[in-house]
């Protein structure tokens, strides 16, 4: 018998990702943060949106080795670089980054920076390499396997 029901079909990949979409808490742990991301004017969102939070002190770093750099939100000490949902899907964010589901941000963040055009992601896989580098963690699929 496939699928979860016993309907006798099986689950798409799709699905998939929507059930545990659906079952990911609503706010995260990094800032203390409330609310999610006030979309600027004229943006959409057609992926959704999570967030990526760094301290404040490592989104400088980051910037230089990005190819583009979507909208970004900061207080005095995190900075949240605005994601595709889902873009931790097989990955492990490097510590100290905070990976927030839904974009949550607190009151206080501010917009910092506003990318030309409609969409405000920054891409998942070069935002998460430049992490990578900045905090000397080697990428996931770099690291060897252990048995």
């Amino acid at each position: 018998m496939n699928g979860a029901s016993g309907s006798g079909h099986a689950l798409g990949l799709d699905t998939l990702i929507r059930l545990k979409r659906d079952r990911r808490p609503s706010s995260s742990s990094a800032g203390g943060a409330r609310a999610s991301f006030p979309m600027p004017a004229g943006m959409t969102a057609p992926l959704g949106c999570d967030a990526v939070a760094v301290p404040a002190r490592l989104g400088p770093l980051v910037v230089p080795r990005l190819p583009r750099v979507g909208c970004v939100y900061a207080d005095g000490t995190h900075w949240w670089w605005i994601v595709p949902t889902d873009s931790d899907d097989a990955l492990t964010w490097p510590a100290p980054a905070h990976y927030g589901p839904g974009a949550p941000l607190p009151g206080t963040a501010r917009l910092i920076h506003r990318p030309e055009g409609t969409v405000p992601y920054t891409p998942p896989i070069p935002l998460y390499l430049a992490l990578c580098r900045v905090t000397g963690t080697t990428p996931d699929w770099s690291r060897p396997l252990t048995a």
